[in-house]
């Protein structure tokens, strides 16, 4: 990383651990062998596979299931959702989801609105939760999927899975779970929770890019979206790659032992960065004051230009909305169906931090932040 640089965009990726780099360099020098292959060496590289799915398995608490590996929560989603939406079409055609999900979910449901199925679309409270009320009314007797995020990836509202999963399955619907920013960041139980898809994405929990999995309970079928091979039982096929998996596989084994030392800190960080804050006339929080993610905190400022503070803040690494939507310039979807304003979206940022991040840094983030909007307030005309 530069020298200068103080990146505080976690959400949007997280460094590789060490140890993950190490496990990763070994498989690709030694151990670089086809898993589907016969052969002794192909065996070796299948034992890797399975060892990292143990590993997957274990941080998720799940007894039972298996995992389909993938190129990351964006495939993830798309097989879940078009696999069992497909699937289960003999059920109905009805589905459930929110208007602040990624793009790798609300694109796939308008794909499926096209496709003839009818989505009904829940907007979250003011602090960006479901209402169980409003969710509950919504649900039909031709409802037959609902993908709810675990955790929103700009302002870090926690849904609560549990008793969603809980009315999907008192009705036997199917409930998938875009757990992005969940996985090694929070305790996830899989075995509790009637969770029957759940996507997880390898870079955002101190893994490599390009690798991520599907988690299928037990019982639940899914049609392929892929096709051209046998591999993981044709659900997804195509060549594994072993470094890869094996590496997001040390990622779960490293953040499992340490989730609960990671949200401690996390929480630390938080609070020096709200009340560092505190000195900013005019600056409200985005989503949850309490109860949400501690890694991610997204604040808004009165009468500041987003675009232009988000240039005075270099070389502050944060982000203005989602990074898998930064191209678009239209005010995050994501604050307005919480309430804000056009002009409130385009002035919020997103801080995201994770477990190499120091005091140090935040000392520095809200420095730079606080002299930045001062700056731009004093060459505003009014």
């Amino acid at each position: 990383m530069g020298k200068d640089i103080i990146y505080l965009d976690y959400a949007a990726t997280t460094p590789i651990h060490p140890s993950v780099m190490a496990c990763m360099q070994q498989i690709q020098s030694e151990l670089y062998f086809n898993p589907a292959s016969n052969h002794s060496a192909g065996c070796l590289s299948s034992v890797l596979v399975e060892e990292a799915e143990k590993k997957l398995l274990n941080m998720l608490g799940a007894s039972q299931g298996k995992v389909i590996w993938t190129s990351g929560a964006t495939e993830s989603n798309n097989l879940a959702i078009l696999g069992v939406a497909r699937q289960r079409a003999y059920r109905g055609k009805h589905l459930i989801s929110m208007r602040t999900e990624h793009k790798a979910v609300l694109d796939v449901f308008c794909f499926l609105e096209k496709q003839g199925f009818e989505v009904t679309w829940l907007k979250p409270e003011s602090n960006g939760k479901l209402s169980l009320e409003k969710f509950k009314d919504a649900l039909r007797d031709d409802t037959q999927l609902v993908s709810i995020m675990h955790i929103n990836n700009e302002i870090g509202a926690v849904q609560d899975v549990e008793r969603i999963g809980l009315m999907c399955r008192e009705r036997g619907i199917t409930f998938h779970v875009d757990g992005a920013q969940s996985a090694g960041k929070v305790s996830v139980d899989l075995s509790f929770l009637n969770i029957d898809l759940y996507s997880i994405s390898g870079h955002k929990f101190y893994g490599p890019k390009g690798v991520g999995a599907l988690y299928i309970s037990d019982g639940v079928l899914i049609e392929p979206i892929m096709f051209g091979g046998n591999q993981q039982s044709k659900i997804r096929p195509g060549t594994l790659p072993v470094d890869l998996i094996s590496g997001l596989g040390e990622a779960a084994f490293i953040s499992h032992s340490q989730i609960e030392k990671d949200l401690m800190h996390l929480m630390a960080l938080r609070q020096q960065l709200i009340e560092g804050l505190q000195e900013v006339d005019g600056l409200y929080i985005n989503g949850p004051t309490k109860d949400g993610y501690p890694g991610i905190l997204n604040v808004g400022v009165e009468d500041v230009n987003g675009e232009s503070l988000l240039y005075l803040l270099e070389p502050l690494c944060v982000a203005a909305g989602s990074a898998c939507n930064s191209q678009n310039q239209e005010p995050s979807y994501v604050l307005k169906s919480i309430g804000r304003s056009d002009l409130e979206a385009q002035s919020s940022i997103r801080f995201s931090f994770g477990r190499f991040t120091s005091s140090d840094d935040i000392d520095k983030a809200v420095s730079i932040y606080c002299k930045a909007v001062k700056k731009l307030r004093s060459l505003s005309p009014g």
